[in-house]
């Protein structure tokens, strides 16, 4: 088994890697930024806490010192501006990148980026295009794998979109939403299989417009008295996504629906 390192580790989607690469035998670390115990994640118990900071690169050397493969989780989900996500997205994986090279680690780099990110003009979405070439220009083995949309995003989405007796959304989206610990599990089998280089987009089982994910939303929650609104949103980013640039046609997808996730309480 293998010595494996995940960056943001303790995230939604890292502590699920976290998880299905502890079941598989391999030994895992993980790198956060915060002095927090990994048995939070589902599954992690073993695994060994790192601090580091991909923004200074602190911790990052000592982190991949010996590694055999390397998730690159880790991501600013919240960051405000553009900035931010270059310095931890871009700059980070350059740093991660320059550590592993630095000592001397023949590291598998394995990064999960999102379908779309070459077509939607989103900061968020330059970002993990521009981290996806840093991961393809290493020098480093490497696997990029996208997958659409979380449930858990799009459940997030709704919520704050849900105000009193209306649920307003964007006509004409079209979404694909996908299980996050599914995506978890395809990248522990990308650690397993060896370098794969851009590996198929992966989605959900569904594809659904808004419209229709938030009527889902609105009986799992029995928020009888509440209806759903479709209205028209002009803009780039809106044509993008009734464009379908976030879904992945003929893909391998999972099997988890966005039912089936807001059945089990919509947990993460």
């Amino acid at each position: 088994m293998a010595e494996v390192l995940v960056t943001g580790g303790t995230g939604l989607l890292g502590g699920r890697v976290v998880g299905a690469l502890v079941r598989r035998g391999h030994s895992v670390r993980i790198l956060s930024r915060r002095a927090r115990d990994p048995g939070g994640s589902e599954g992690s118990e073993g695994a060994r806490l790192l601090r580091g900071d991909l923004a200074s690169g602190l911790g990052l050397r000592e982190a991949v010192a010996g590694a055999e493969a390397i998730v690159h989780c880790a991501s600013a989900t919240g960051a405000r501006t553009p900035w931010s996500l270059r310095k931890v997205d871009v700059e980070g994986t350059r740093r991660l990148v320059r550590a592993a090279r630095e000592t001397g680690a023949d590291a598998h780099l394995v990064y999960p980026s999102i379908v779309g990110v070459d077509a939607v003009p989103l900061s968020y979405y330059h970002a993990k295009r521009a981290a996806e070439e840093e991961v393809a220009r290493s020098g480093l083995a490497w696997t990029i794998g996208r997958s659409t949309q979380f449930h858990a995003l799009v459940l997030s989405l709704l919520r704050f979109l849900h105000r009193g007796p209306l649920l307003p959304v964007p006509r004409g989206l079209r979404l694909q939403p996908v299980d996050v610990a599914e995506v978890a599990e395809r990248l522990a089998r990308a650690v397993q299989a060896g370098p794969g280089g851009r590996v198929d987009d992966f989605g959900g089982p569904q594809v659904l417009g808004l419209d229709a994910l938030a009527q889902r939303y609105l009986r799992a929650h029995a928020r009888r008295r509440s209806r759903v609104v479709a209205v028209p949103v002009p803009g780039r980013l809106a044509r993008a996504v009734r464009a379908g640039r976030l879904l992945c046609p003929g893909c391998p997808t999972g099997s988890v629906s966005f039912s089936d996730f807001l059945g089990r309480g919509g947990e993460r």
